[in-house]
């Protein structure tokens, strides 16, 4: 079966000539500022594999960028997309209640680490969709008009989340912007002020916020502070969780509510459920989760959920949408959950995540391009500079590494604010002998690019 093989390139070239042809037609049909780096053109997929449609075999660390954590094709959600379509493919919940909609919300009002006993759900179609949802549901329950975002933060691609996100390479020429968003410093230890001891660093990125309220927003007129648990695009960097109580307190003395995107970090990435749940279990819980990627296992989904004084406090109207809860979508979500409930994999996760960071960490005592290394469970980020005393980020250093993998069978992808971090975010159904696998190609082509700078 495809799931259980390993990466095999048997063509001369990559792409190959059945591939190659398709990457020409993409060219010529579609926009070409999507852009993709990569040689690989599917023709079907299985667990932590994808085949091409010249007969290479890549193995998958990107899976959909956090869309696949119980991997291609999983055949029990195949099964319940199938078993749902017999039935129906859409029902818009304004107009007419599915069950599977209700089942799903039912769900994650029990499993979502959010404050509060009594829980209400509701579901979009994306993760942009489902944080600016959030947004709204702040502003509906606080009537204040101001949201606090963070550097580093990506948040998504609609003319809010544009806004909110950091890095403006993802809305060059798009503004002007909404106002009442403000950006405060994410606690990005490994690049704190040089010479700053890291028992400070903390109290530093504290300071950093309370100046937003200072210079900007003033905290009687912030509806929300939003936050990633481990920031995705800015460099898989966690949030510590010393850093998150003093941001929950400051919430519960303000009137803010705390939101918490787990857009990637959610459905077992992280070695929890949601990454917010070792917030829950330091007793700092978020007012609002926003979820989405993994949810449905490629199937476009997103949810947003919170106490119910939150979500009852939206005027009729302000929420809801066309496509929202889609029937197929939730067939493919309660299944995707049983799944992961069953079959441990929060745990296979942190699990998988020991292996990758214990060789992260001996190829940082190795190679002296290896800056940093950090992440929960099986979300690893591996950063590369070109000094490690100015940390000068070194992204075409690591553009070559992914170049270079992708050649030999290994799909990567970066991230950072500089490109100059790698991603692990490899399906949970990933076997031992690919996982080692990939980490040999992994290893070698370090040692050859390194070898190369040198």
């Amino acid at each position: 079966m495809l799931r259980d093989e390993l990466p095999k390139i048997i063509t001369k070239t990559l792409p190959g000539p059945k591939s190659a042809a398709v990457i020409k037609r993409r060219e010529a049909a579609t926009p070409s500022a999507i852009h993709c780096g990569y040689p690989v053109v599917m023709k079907r997929a299985e667990g932590a594999v994808i085949e091409d449609l010249d007969g290479n075999h890549f193995l998958d660390w990107i899976g959909g960028v956090g869309v696949l954590n119980i991997g291609h094709c999983h055949p029990e959600v195949v099964a319940a997309v199938k078993a749902q379509a017999d039935q129906y493919f859409h029902g818009m919940f304004n107009v007419v209640t599915h069950e599977g909609y209700v089942q799903l919300a039912e769900k994650l009002n029990a499993i979502a680490p959010v404050r509060g006993e009594h829980r209400r759900t509701y579901f979009a179609n994306s993760g942009a969709e489902a944080d600016e949802n959030a947004v709204k549901l702040a502003k509906a329950y606080t009537k204040r008009p101001n949201i606090i975002v963070f550097s580093g933060a990506f948040h998504g691609r609609t003319l809010l989340t544009m806004s909110m996100t950091a890095k403006k390479a993802y809305a060059k020429g798009m503004g002007p912007f909404p106002d009442g968003v403000y950006r405060a410093e994410f606690p990005y230890f490994y690049r704190r002020p040089t010479g700053m001891p890291m028992e400070s660093a903390t109290a530093y990125y504290i300071e950093k916020l309370q100046e937003v309220f200072e210079n900007a927003a003033p905290a009687d007129s912030v509806a929300a502070i939003v936050v990633e648990p481990l920031q995705g695009e800015g460099g898989f960097i966690p949030a510590p969780l010393d850093w998150v109580r003093a941001v929950r307190q400051i919430c519960d003395e303000q009137g803010i509510l705390l939101i918490a995107d787990e857009v990637q970090s959610g459905f077992c990435r992280t070695g929890r459920m949601f990454a917010a749940n070792y917030w829950q279990e330091a007793g700092i819980e978020p007012d609002i989760l926003a979820t989405a990627k993994s949810i449905a296992a490629g199937v476009p989904l997103s949810a947003i959920v919170a106490r119910e004084e939150i979500t009852e406090a939206v005027p009729r109207g302000v929420i809801g949408g066309t496509f929202g809860g889609n029937a197929l979508a939730c067939a493919a979500a309660l299944k995707t959950i049983e799944i992961m409930e069953r079959d441990h994999l929060a745990e296979r996760s942190a699990e998988i995540g020991q292996i990758v960071m214990a060789h992260y960490r001996q190829w940082m005592a190795q190679y002296a391009c290896v800056g940093d290394v950090r992440g929960l469970g099986g979300m690893v980020g591996i950063e590369f500079v070109k000094d490690r005393q100015t940390k000068e980020p070194a992204p075409e250093f690591t553009n070559q590494l992914i170049q270079k993998m992708a050649r030999q069978g290994l799909l990567c992808e970066s991230a950072g604010i500089h490109g100059n971090v790698i991603r692990f975010l490899a399906p949970l159904v990933i076997h031992d002998d690919q996982l080692a696998a990939g980490l040999a190609i992994f290893e070698k082509t370090l040692a050859q690019c390194s070898g190369e700078q040198q």
